[in-house]
């Protein structure tokens, strides 16, 4: 009986040594490299199951041991997490285990798409339309049609999305990006309304949005911003036409080929400040934080006029003399 019971005993400790050793080098498979010489994108299909994403990864030699994942799920169910689809990157000293944990989170692997200050919103489309891997839910619809999905109904979209650099992932539709855009503008219009002056000649967060854009288009130069501002704000107190030039170009549309003519410059559009009255009915283009800051905050002065120099910057005048001057010296000797 002796006998029996140790050698009872004798297997009990083999058979717990061979376990133990088998978890160990279970543990070891999941622990050890994965399969890849360099960084590699692999996405994780919308809807796929633990099992389905296993078998993927050892079918294109991710992994080497596919039944120690396989295990995985039988031993440690709540060791795995929730995988989430769309594309990651792999590294090559990443482990097993440290793959699965990846493919859980929210690391997933971003593109940037820039929207440039002063863009329109017809070249903000066209972008979206053309990034790769972003859903387009937009191209058909009509810019009436797309303010509504925002829940914008009945809102002129120009100038209301905030020209920024955004990122998306794979899975993302630009409905996600102009969601976003329409967002920052709406809490940085409210944040530089808050902080406007008291004199401006213009009484809604709209009409500095509307001003913002002029500003945006006229000039690049940083400098020059709250000094342009400021010549519009003057031009409006004393019931001036604004006469600036990117009102004439955004009214003209898809006839516009690069240059504007005296004929143009008559010519009878909502848009065209050399023959309206006051501001434009809507922004021209999307104005950045710069624009926007300095369209109320105005530069105090006395200059009436400005003309391009032909390098980004302007040349400013109190009289209209000094301006025709300055016209023949920049335009026409050009």
């Amino acid at each position: 009986m002796l006998r029996v019971v140790k050698f009872l005993l004798v297997l009990v400790v083999l058979a717990a040594a061979v376990a133990f050793a088998g978890h160990r080098y279970w543990e070891s498979r999941l622990e050890a490299p994965i399969a890849v010489d360099e960084e590699t994108l692999y996405e994780v299909p919308r809807g796929a199951g633990y099992n389905r994403v296993v078998s993927q990864l050892a079918e294109r030699g991710v992994i080497e041991d596919e039944w120690a994942f396989r295990l995985l799920a039988r031993l440690e169910p709540e060791s795995i997490p929730r995988l989430r689809a769309g594309e990651y990157l792999l590294a090559p000293d990443m482990s097993g285990r440290e793959l699965l944990e990846l493919l859980g989170s929210d690391r997933v692997v971003t593109y940037p798409l820039t929207i440039p200050e002063g863009w329109t919103f017809r070249q903000m489309r066209n972008r979206l339309d053309a990034a790769p891997k972003l859903e387009n839910h937009t191209a058909e619809l009509s810019d009436d049609e797309i303010m509504a999905l925002l829940e914008r109904e009945g809102r002129h979209p120009e100038g209301w999305f905030f020209p920024d650099t955004y990122r998306y992932h794979k899975g993302m539709s630009d409905i996600d990006i102009l969601r976003q855009a329409l967002a920052s503008m709406e809490r940085v219009l409210d944040e530089v309304w808050e902080a406007r002056r008291d004199d401006l000649p213009f009484e809604s967060p709209y009409e500095a949005l509307i001003m913002a854009s002029l500003i945006e288009r006229e000039t690049g130069a940083p400098e020059e911003r709250r000094e342009i501002a400021g010549v519009f704000k003057r031009r409006l107190e004393r019931g001036m036409r604004l006469q600036t030039d990117p009102t004439v170009i955004y009214g003209m549309g898809e006839r516009y080929e690069g240059r504007i003519t005296r004929a143009d410059l008559q010519e009878s559009t909502a848009y065209n400040t050399y023959t309206i009255d006051g501001l434009p009915p809507t922004p021209i283009a999307m104005p950045g934080r710069a624009s926007l800051e300095a369209a109320v905050d105005p530069l105090p002065g006395e200059t009436l006029y400005f003309v391009s120099r032909g390098d980004g910057t302007h040349h400013f005048s109190r009289t209209l003399r000094e301006h025709n001057n300055a016209v023949n010296r920049y335009i026409r000797n050009r």
